[in-house]
């Protein structure tokens, strides 16, 4: 059963810190949007997929939204409970009110009247249907958790669960836990297992560069005044005096250097929270790539031909991005991955009033740019 269509000059689809910022950048040019947001919450990845010991790991001012700075009041790394304080205070003084329960099922540009329609699912078999000039994708890089393929997955006796769906290590006391992956989530829930008492093991494939927070924070400041290059060479010479030669804990550190690899290809180095003096201690176990399951039991092959057994599989594997199954058109914009096809500051901006936030992989500094951008440029074609 399809509805009546709702009319508005722009729409946004997902309200989570890009959508929140975008919403944010309209409200204060006084132009209309509607926001549509398939859960029944704002920014559900902290509100519903976040685990309970997570802070910010950069400083506050490097992760605030547009036009809106945290409290004088909250501390340098901002807490979950505080972020989502400040996220529901940053909703209610812009006045945003995200039509909660909307899953898109497609957007679409029409040619004749240069329009966007948009089709959502709401309550049970019902079709809303939106229609505006202007349409920005604000899914964001985190939209849908990935686990990735593995054989005899499926037989494996014990608990696979996504890292969105942990909360705490309080209930893994005395278990074996693997945690697939190295970012920063795979590391801090590692942590969080290994200070919890779990026997943990983490698995680290690629190499990664594991720097403190207030290096990492100085770093960002240093590139205002100095080259890239040398940036990384200091952040990587104060990794090594801070945390040694992990090679032998089987930690490898790239060649390029961490902030190359974070604006080239997305990646984000590792902030050191304590994860490493538990590796150092042998608290927690490096183990390399999982090659299977072993028959129907709970035994994971590795590459280098060993076996262990787990109760728990934990896959800290990050997201994939789903704009393709609801975005018809927008081949200008985005690729097959999710991701623009412009290169930064351009990759915000496609044709036929389409836009993209929050996924330039730089941060939420580069978000509030992108949405003030995007905000000023429909201002400019309306007027």
């Amino acid at each position: 059963m399809t509805t009546s269509v709702e009319e508005t000059m722009v729409i946004i689809v997902g309200a989570g810190l890009s959508g929140l910022s975008t919403a944010a950048s309209l409200h204060k040019l006084t132009i209309p949007y509607i926001i549509l947001e398939r859960e029944d919450c704002i920014a559900s990845l902290f509100n519903k997929k976040a685990y309970d010991r997570l802070h910010l790991h950069l400083a506050k001012q490097y992760c605030q939204l547009a036009h809106m700075p945290f409290p004088s009041n909250y501390p340098t790394y901002v807490s979950r409970n505080d972020f989502l304080k400040y996220l529901e205070d940053y909703a209610s003084h812009f006045n945003i009110k995200p039509k909660f329960g909307n899953f898109v099922n497609f957007a679409k540009y029409d040619e004749d009247r240069k329009i966007w329609k948009v089709e959502a699912k709401v309550v049970g078999d019902q079709v809303q249907c939106y229609e505006a000039r202007f349409l920005v994708v604000a899914t964001g890089e985190n939209c849908d958790a990935f686990i990735p393929e593995v054989d005899g997955l499926s037989e494996f006796n014990g608990e696979v669960i996504h890292s969105t769906e942990y909360k705490s290590g309080k209930a893994y006391e005395n278990k074996t836990v693997l945690v697939v992956g190295a970012g920063n989530s795979g590391m801090e829930i590692a942590l969080d297992l290994a200070n919890y008492g779990a026997k943990t093991s983490i698995i680290v494939r690629s190499p990664v560069h594991i720097l403190s927070r207030w290096s990492i924070n100085f770093g960002l400041m240093l590139l205002k005044f100095l080259p890239l290059h040398l940036v990384d060479s200091l952040l990587v010479l104060l990794s090594k005096l801070m945390y040694g030669d992990l090679t032998k804990y089987g930690i490898r550190r790239p060649k390029e250097g961490p902030v190359l690899i974070k604006i080239r290809d997305g990646k984000y180095p590792v902030i050191n929270v304590g994860t490493v003096k538990k590796i150092k201690s042998h608290e927690i176990q490096v183990l390399p790539a999982m090659k299977s399951i072993k028959g129907k039991g709970n035994e994971v092959v590795f590459e280098n031909g060993k076996c262990h057994q787990f109760d728990t599989i934990l896959f800290a594997t990050g997201f994939k991005r789903s704009t393709h199954l609801w975005l018809q058109g927008g081949d200008d914009l985005l690729k097959e991955d999710g991701y623009p096809k412009q290169m930064y500051p351009n990759q915000w901006k496609g044709e036929n009033g389409l836009f993209c936030v929050g996924l330039a992989r730089r941060g939420l500094n580069t978000v509030a740019m992108e949405a003030q951008n995007i905000a000023h440029h429909i201002s400019n074609l309306i007027n």
